[in-house]
């Protein structure tokens, strides 16, 4: 195995964190595949790497010696590749290309449409992720300009370190219930009207299920199973009620489903921009993100939250299949 630049940063990622239980956190992976990722950088570099202990791991002498390169390689590598993507991009008629992604949910669409009105010489392209950590790294990496990445309550999005991120829009999450489900009736429910019952989910590697699981702990109560899917399923389980979900005021609504807001407003999700304040974008960042807080604004016009009276308010908001649009 030829050792490679995600090698570098596992490495730095354990000695940053001290432990390999928090570096596989931090990292995404399960203990066990870091553990087992050590073992193989250890077998290429000739040595132990790190020392186990009761407080944690500890960098051995041959450790340390590689950590010191590291430090030294991988931010040498990232300023390459931001003055690469920089340079290719920049010349006398300004940008020839622009790259944006978003996590599912964002407004990506209607933030597309806006910059190439403004910029109709510039080609705009775009890229999906469910992994909000992914955006976030590749950004910093310099190979995106901007992400739409979505956080639930006091949260903060990744590599906040080496991108900067700034709010677009700040939400209530609403629960969605079948049309003909006893709940659909009420002008709100609560979070304990729903304890016990399975609920759907999109997939992705940020906090929103903790933040539910927290919130129903700090009600008196406690989810079901969870069905993670993509979101065409997650509208359907939830339709013939098999499942309860939660949305986004910019959710267009869906035949079959009603929506209504949670009591006392216990969860909300946060949209930011994020780009490198290294990288040639950051010049452009304050229009982008005031059109980005643009079609957001839009969105949610023409979604549920329009009948949403305020964050944090508990307005009647009718069944999609009856109209909510």
């Amino acid at each position: 195995m030829d050792l490679e630049l995600r090698h570098l940063r596992t490495i730095r990622a354990i000695a940053d964190a001290g432990s390999l239980t928090k570096a596989a956190t931090a990292l995404g992976l399960a203990q066990p595949a870091l553990s087992a990722q050590l073992k193989r950088i250890e077998r290429t570099l000739g040595g132990a790497l790190f020392e186990r202990g009761r407080s944690g791991v500890r960098a051995t002498a041959l450790g340390e010696m590689v950590l010191d390169r590291a430090r030294i390689v991988l931010p040498a590598v990232s300023e390459l590749q931001q003055q690469a993507v920089q340079f290719a991009r920049t010349g006398r008629g300004g940008w020839r290309d622009l790259r944006l992604a978003g996590s599912h949910g964002a407004p990506l669409g209607g933030l597309l449409d806006r910059l190439a009105a403004d910029h109709p010489g510039t080609r705009v392209t775009t890229l999906t992720s469910w992994s909000e950590r992914e955006l976030a790294a590749t950004v910093a990496e310099g190979r995106l300009d901007f992400a739409l990445v979505g956080t639930c309550g006091a949260a903060t999005p990744p590599e906040s370190g080496r991108v900067e991120w700034r709010e677009v829009s700040d939400d209530p999450v609403l629960a969605m219930v079948a049309a003909g489900h006893p709940l659909a009736g009420r002008s709100e429910v609560a979070l304990t009207d729903l304890a016990g019952a399975a609920w759907a989910a999109v997939p992705g590697d940020g906090c929103f299920a903790d933040c539910v699981t927290a919130a129903c702990a700090q009600a008196g109560c406690a989810p079901g199973r969870l069905y993670e899917t993509d979101a065409g399923s997650c509208v359907h389980l939830v339709r013939v009620g098999r499942a309860v979900g939660f949305c986004r005021a910019t959710f267009p609504g869906a035949e079959g489903v009603a929506v209504r807001p949670l009591a006392g407003s216990p969860l909300s999700w946060r949209q930011w921009l994020g780009w490198s304040p290294a990288g040639a974008a950051a010049e452009i960042a304050p229009t982008v993100l005031a059109r980005a807080r643009e079609a957001h604004a839009e969105a949610r016009r023409h979604g549920v939250g329009m009948l949403h009276p305020a964050h944090g308010g508990a307005g009647v908001l009718h069944n999609a299949m009856q109209g909510a649009d």
